[in-house]
């Protein structure tokens, strides 16, 4: 934007912004306002248009080259890497010859068909696309001539509303006469202007539509026609291919479940395809590989060790062994003497289990009784809250919309209650809900 430009901006945004928001005296002409509205409907169609046409040839064009691309994924995949010795069939020339060969025999139909529709997509790049930049290019030209109408607009309103405060001021000095003056020139050329730009626009615009019209109309039809012979070729070129490889007498999951044959099963076996995310590594186990016995698992059990060696004698002051050793060692045995030992001692000596009066007392006494049961949970805390009923002393017929009928001794159940008998409840009877005078019914 220039400097001018620039400057004509910053003068026409205050009337800029009252139109905006409606403010003051705005020049409205309804003929080119629907003109303008069609007009905008036109652009955005066209833009529409061009858009869509050059994806669809994009993706004919597209579709061809990525099937080639994945023929050749695949004889990459069949053929062995030559030399390596992590391939088990570097051995061999080739690790599946038929597959490539089918691979290139695919790829070779698919350039064929390529360079076949190649005069197709080529009248859909200047029969479609092309007409439709053409017709984007016009459109920019009358945006341009329709922005410029509205900057005249803005101008013709600006003087005008000048030109009036300054005829409403009751006392004019030689200054406002002057001011009024050029106001009046200002008014004169502005509406000359807008005059000029609006009457082109709404002269010519209509006649732009009409050609529109003629315009797609043979546009849609050469569409149609390079549509179908598009997918007329790539429908005789495909039925046409005969490649052994491939078993087309069978559908097509048949087919897929006969060549994958066990392959899904021997790869599942495999250890590197099955990864746990849960549970934890035991201490001492290493992170990959068979885990490990722990030394515990390797010694005697307690039971054994008391019963072969008997019972080791009670060590005064607690030792500084391994964990695993204490695990596998077994514990100390207790004294017969109830009494703890003097604050000099190092432990403080329990009765033995197994052999003293209180083990042959807690033997006798048999188990501890089970716990008692709780309380039943009480009504208002169960979950459902409780629904309340009530019974229609009366008939009642719904005088209007919202409201609920019901027969004398029919049951209700209430939705809302009022604070007294003399205001509307809200009750559900039948599946309908609605309300109705609450001293037609009983609280049940």
């Amino acid at each position: 934007m220039s400097w001018k430009g620039f400057t004509k901006s910053v003068v026409r945004a205050p009337q800029s912004v009252k139109q905006r928001f409606n403010v003051g005296e705005t020049t409205k002409d309804a003929v080119y306002i629907d003109s303008e509205r069609r007009f905008q409907e036109l652009e955005t169609e066209t833009k529409r248009l061009h858009s869509e046409s050059t994806k669809y040839f994009d993706a004919i064009k597209g579709m061809l080259n990525h099937q080639i691309e994945f023929s050749k994924a695949v004889a990459e995949i069949y053929r062995p890497i030559s030399g390596r010795v992590s391939d088990p069939d570097s051995i061999m020339s080739e690790g599946n010859p038929e597959g490539i060969r089918a691979c290139e025999e695919y790829e070779n139909i698919v350039r064929d068909q390529l360079e076949t529709l190649q005069p197709e997509l080529e009248m859909i790049e200047t029969r479609v696309i092309r007409p439709a930049v053409e017709l984007l290019d016009i459109i920019k030209v009358i945006r341009k001539t329709a922005t410029k109408r509205q900057h005249k607009q803005l101008d013709y309103d600006r003087h005008r509303a000048t030109l009036q405060k300054l005829k409403d001021k009751k006392e004019k000095t030689l200054k406002d006469e002057k001011a009024m003056y050029k106001a009046e020139a200002d008014v004169e050329a502005a509406t000359q202007e807008f005059e000029y730009f609006n009457d082109l626009l709404k002269t010519e615009l209509p006649k732009l539509f009409q050609l529109e019209r003629e315009f797609i109309r043979p546009l849609f039809q050469s569409f149609y026609y390079m549509q179908l012979n598009v997918f007329y070729t790539l429908h005789e070129k495909m039925q046409s291919i005969n490649i052994g490889y491939f078993d087309l007498t069978l559908g097509i999951e048949e087919a897929f479940e006969q060549k994958r044959g066990l392959i899904k099963d021997q790869a599942e076996a495999l250890s590197i395809t099955r990864f746990k995310a849960t549970g934890g590594r035991k201490p001492g186990q290493p992170k990959y590989g068979p885990p490990k016995k722990l030394a515990v698992e390797n010694k005697p059990s307690a039971s054994s060790t008391l019963a072969i060696e008997g019972p080791p004698p009670l060590n005064p002051a607690p030792s500084h062994a391994s964990e695993l050793d204490a695990v596998a060692s077994p514990p100390p045995p207790y004294s017969a003497n109830l009494s703890p030992t003097s604050a000099t001692g190092s432990s403080v000596a329990r009765a033995n289990s197994t052999n003293t009066s209180w083990g042959a007392a807690a033997k006798a006494k048999g188990a501890a009784p089970p716990p008692p049961k709780p309380k039943p949970k009480p009504a208002r805390l169960s979950g459902a809250p409780q629904v309340e009923m009530a019974t229609a002393l009366y008939d009642y017929e719904a005088q209007a919309e919202g409201d609920l009928s019901f027969a004398a001794g029919d049951v209700i159940e209430l939705v809302q209650r009022g604070a007294t008998e003399n205001e509307w409840w809200t009750g559900k009877l039948h599946g309908k809900e609605g309300q109705f005078p609450g001293n037609y019914v009983q609280v049940n």
